[in-house]
C-alpha cells in the first residue's frame, strides 16, 4: 500500500495498532486519537506510553491475541511483529487493510507543507527535539514525533495544527523511503543495521534515495563532516545545504569551546557571514554538529536566528541522552543511549571533559549482528579512553541468541574491562568500588539503565 492516504478511512473509523506502545506507534496513535479516529492497540506490557494513551481514549490490551482484532477499518504493525505472532495472523485473516508504522508515518507527513525528516546512523533524536524547540521558540505550532521523551512536550508527541511538522526517519529496513519530507537532514552515514543492509555501499544508496525524497523546491541539509553523507547527497534534485564544524560550508561552527560542563558555545556562520554566538545546554562536539544541521534547516524555514539561538539554548536534552539520573554519596550517575561505537566515542569524550575523579561505564551491548559485525569497533572505542568499562549481556531485541558472539567474549578482548552477568553484581560492583566524586554512566540502548536504578536505590 505505497499510495496509502490516511484521509482514505472514514473520520469516525477504528484503527487498530499492533505494537502500540513503542515509541512511534503510540504518537503514531495519538496522532491519530487527536484528528478523531477511533483507536485501539495491544502490547506486551504496559507503559507510561499505553497509559497515557488509554487515558486520551484509546482502548489498550495487553498480550497479542487473535481475540484483539475486531471490526477495524485499518490495521497498523511495527516491523518488529513476526509472521507467526497470533495477532498479526488474526490480522491478515480479518480482510481490513494492513500497513507498517513507516507507511502510516510517511501517509501522515504527507498532510504537512513543510515535513522535516532527520535521519543519520546516530543523532536522530538530538537534533529532532533541538528542531522542535526551535520551531516552539518561534511559535510555529508544530507537530512533533521523537523516538524519546522530551521534557518540552511531555512525552514523545505534540500534535500541532500548523503546516509544519518534524519526525526521526530511520534507515532500518530502509523505512525511511516511505516518507514525504519537504526537507530531509542527513547527519552522518556509517555502518549499521548489518542484519538487513549488505554493507556500507547500501547503506549509502539508501540514504541517497532519501536525499532524492524531497520536491524540486524543499531542500537537503547534509552535514559534510561526515565522507560517506557527502556520497550520499550527489547528484540530488533540490537544494542541497551544507554544514560543517570542521571546514568552511553554508552553515558552519567555528570557535567552538566547552565549559566545565561540556556544553558547547560556537560562532556560527552562514554562507560566510558571521551571524553570531551560539550556547548550548548539552555537552559534546557531536552535539554542536547537531545543533549546525538544526541551524540550517531553521534557516531554511525562515525562522528568525533570534528564536533559533533561544530555541536551542533552552533544551537541555532528552530522557536517556547523557540524562542525569541522580546523585548518591557524592557519586554521579548519568544514563545514555549509545550503542554504536561512534556514538561511545562521542559520549566518552564528552564524559572526560567533565571535572570528576573517575569515570564507571556500564554498557550492555545492542542486538547480536551489531555486537558481531562492529566487533572490532567496539574494543577500538572502548580502549581509547580513561574509563572503566564494565560488560553486561547483550540486548537482544527483536534478535535470537545463535551463539555468534557474546559480552564475555567481547569483554575478555578489552583490556581491563570486566564482565557481569546480572545487572545486581555491576550495581553491587559499583556500590563497592566507586567513590565520591565519581562519574558513573549506564550506556545502551536496551534496559541498561536498571543497573544505575539498582545504584541509586540500594
Amino acid at each position: 500500500m505505497n499510495n496509502f492516504n490516511i484521509n482514505d478511512i472514514n473520520k469516525n473509523g477504528h484503527i487498530h495498532f499492533i505494537g502500540i506502545g513503542g515509541i512511534s506507534m503510540s504518537g503514531l496513535a495519538e496522532i491519530l486519537l487527536g484528528r478523531g479516529y477511533k483507536v485501539s492497540g495491544s502490547d506486551m506490557q504496559q507503559s507510561n506510553l499505553t497509559d497515557k494513551l488509554k487515558s486520551l481514549g484509546a482502548t489498550i490490551y495487553i498480550g497479542q491475541k487473535a481475540s484483539n482484532i475486531k471490526e477495524c477499518d485499518l490495521i497498523v504493525y511495527t516491523a518488529a511483529i513476526k509472521e507467526d505472532n497470533e495477532e498479526f495472523i488474526a490480522a491478515k485473516k480479518s480482510g481490513a487493510p494492513m500497513v507498517d508504522r513507516a507507511t502510516l508515518l510517511g501517509a501522515v507527513m504527507r498532510s504537512y507543507k513543510y515535513a522535516v525528516a532527520v535521519s543519520g546512523t546516530h543523532g536522530k533524536t538530538s537534533t529532532t527535539s533541538m528542531m522542535s524547540h526551535i520551531m516552539l521558540q518561534a511559535k510555529l505550532d508544530p507537530t512533533i514525533s521523537i523516538g524519546g521523551e522530551l521534557p518540552a512536550i511531555d512525552g514523545n508527541i505534540r500534535v500541532g495544527q500548523s503546516d509544519h511538522f518534524v519526525c526521526e526517519a530511520c534507515e532500518y529496513c530502509e523505512s525511511f523511503l516511505k516518507f514525504f519530507p519537504y526537507i530531509s537532514i542527513i547527519l552522518n552515514v556509517e555502518e549499521d543495521h548489518l542484519d538487513y543492509f549488505s554493507g556500507i555501499d547500501h547503506i549509502i544508496s539508501a540514504f541517497h534515495k532519501l536525499a532524492l525524497l524531497p520536491p524540486s523546491d524543499g531542500a537537503v541539509v547534509a552535514n559534510i563532516d561526515n565522507e560517506n553523507t557527502v556520497k550520499a547527497v550527489r547528484n540530488i534534485n533540490c537544494e542541497l545545504i551544507t554544514c560543517s564544524v570542521k571546514s568552511d560550508a553554508d552553515y558552519c561552527a567555528k570557535n567552538i569551546e566547552l565549559n566545565d560542563l561540556g556544553f558547547g558555545s560556537f560562532d556560527l556562520y552562514e554562507k560566510g557571514k558571521l551571524l553570531g554566538n551560539i550556547s548550548l545546554s548539552v555537552p559534546g562536539i557531536h552535539n554542536v554538529s547537531n545543533a549546525v544541521c538544526a541551524i540550517a534547516t531553521a534557516r531554511r524555514l525562515a525562522i528568525s536566528f533570534e528564536d533559533i539561538k533561544d530555541g536551542l539554548l533552552s533544551y537541555t536534552g532528552v530522557k536517556r541522552r547523557f540524562e542525569t539520573k541522580g546523585r548518591k554519596d557524592g557519586i554521579t550517575v548519568i544514563d545514555d543511549y549509545a550503542h554504536h561505537p561512534t556514538e561511545i566515542k562521542a559520549t566518552l569524550k564528552t564524559a572526560e571533559k567533565i571535572d570528576c575523579k573517575s569515570i564507571w561505564v556500564a554498557f550492555q551491548p545492542h542486538t547480536y549482528t551489531r555486537t558481531k559485525s562492529l566487533y572490532n569497533e567496539f574494543i577500538d572505542a572502548f580502549s581509547s579512553t580513561r574509563a572503566n568499562i564494565l560488560m553486561l549481556d547483550i540486548y537482544a531485541a527483536r534478535e535470537k541468541d545463535t551463539g555468534i558472539v557474546s559480552s564475555k567474549q567481547l569483554a575478555g578482548d578489552i583490556d581491563g574491562c570486566k564482565y557481569f552477568p546480572s545487572f545486581e553484581a555491576c550495581a553491587e560492583f559499583l556500590k563497592e568500588n566507586a567513590g565520591s566524586g565519581d562519574l558513573i554512566i549506564t550506556m545502551g540502548a536496551g534496559d541498561i539503565y536498571k543497573v544505575g536504578d539498582i545504584f541509586l536505590n540500594s
